[in-house]
């Protein structure tokens, strides 16, 4: 069965993309979308014609006796919700409709009815209903993220990663990241490590590895400059199986600032600078690390499938005297796996740039799920 309307403005359009979503049948009596005089184009005066009549004056929305849809539309002025998704996820649902993010077909496109002057505009004057929005990192400022340079932006995700030996004795390193955003910008972290390695004749053993807390906070964040910079903290607990090798046996503390920087055409670069501080030095040794990377996406058509290529530069060295430094070079790609977009895959090679022979190229990757955006079934 299929339905036909006419656009409504971009207010009906994130209410019907909502009601499809838990099921609700379309409205056949929302109010129609009223042209926006040519003489004025002001992102108040295309806000106020085409979303006002839905989300009110004040982006809070109108009563459901005034928008004729089954619930209540969302509220703009809500900072935790308005501020986290980049313009391109908002414009791509006003302009292709609620399928090319993984809403119901009822969801009708826009992108005849509204310049793409106009839906910039109007997106323009949503973005100013958080009152606090300076406090609060803007989606465009959320980069994809690399295999192993932590980037600045906070949000509510869980990571499954894994690292698999290519060279020498099989072993696998994996580890399960809990993400969680506290109010603008803080993120609380818990890494829980796993580990598999099957020692030269001998059989596969598992081990859980050592325990990791952690806390993010943003320091600085430009929009106009398109920069972000974050400071975390990290204890490591020693509660892994030392006898196993997969724990060090020892608390550690890891402090290390993370810095993003928005480029031309989709184009970005990331950074991160730490160190490894162990309690006892005689069983682990103090290090520093630091990690540049790189990359660029592309979205299929426009609005669809995103993959982006990126290349990290690593290296790491021990505090001790006559200790070398070691590099390695990650080139790598993420590709969003679902319409919605918020479960991505991302895989790549760790390759050493030093010492070949002694260290060992692995294969990397890991599954992203943002649940802060759906459940792991929804928008596929």
């Amino acid at each position: 069965m299929s339905w036909t309307v006419q656009p409504r403005g971009l207010a009906v359009s994130v209410g019907l993309a909502l009601a499809a979503a838990l099921g609700f049948p379309a409205p056949s009596d929302a109010a129609p979308q009223q042209p926006v005089p040519s003489h004025d184009r002001t992102p108040a005066a295309v806000y106020r014609s085409a979303c006002q009549g839905c989300h009110g004056p004040d982006g809070r929305g109108m009563p459901q006796s005034t928008t004729a849809l089954p619930l209540p539309v969302p509220d703009f002025s809500d900072c935790n919700f308005a501020t986290r998704e980049p313009d391109g996820d908002w414009l791509a649902i006003i302009h292709q409709g609620g399928p090319t993010r993984g809403f119901d077909p009822l969801m009708p496109a826009f992108g005849e009815a509204l310049t793409e002057e106009e839906q910039e505009l109007a997106l323009a004057h949503v973005r100013t209903f958080c009152g606090d929005r300076k406090a609060w990192p803007g989606g465009n400022l959320n980069l994809p993220r690399t295999l192993f340079t932590e980037k600045a932006f906070v949000e509510d995700e869980v990571v499954v990663t894994a690292s698999i030996a290519a060279e020498g004795d099989p072993n696998v390193a994996s580890k399960i990241v809990y993400e969680k955003r506290f109010f603008s910008k803080g993120q609380f972290e818990l890494v829980v490590p796993l580990g598999f390695k099957q020692p030269e004749g001998q059989d596969w053993t598992t081990g859980l590895g050592d325990v990791v807390l952690g806390w993010k906070q943003v320091l600085f964040h430009s929009l106009t400059s398109g920069s972000i910079l974050a400071a975390s903290g990290e204890i490591i607990l020693p509660i892994g199986d030392e006898g196993g090798g997969f724990g060090q046996g020892v608390t550690a503390f890891e402090p290390f600032v993370s810095f993003g920087q928005v480029l031309r055409g989709d184009s970005f670069i990331q950074a991160q600078v730490g160190g490894v501080l162990p309690s006892d030095t005689e069983k682990a040794a103090r290090r520093a690390f630091w990690r540049v990377a790189a990359g660029k996406s592309f979205a299929e058509n426009r609005w669809g499938r995103t993959w982006t290529p990126m290349i990290e530069l690593l290296g790491f060295e021990q505090y001790e005297d006559g200790q070398d430094a070691h590099y390695d070079l990650v080139p790598q790609f993420q590709v969003t796996l679902n319409t919605r977009q918020h479960i991505m895959a991302n895989i790549g090679v760790r390759i050493p740039l030093d010492k070949p022979g002694t260290r060992s190229t692995q294969i990397a990757f890991y599954l992203l799920w943002d649940w802060f955006d759906g459940g792991l079934r929804d928008g596929w």
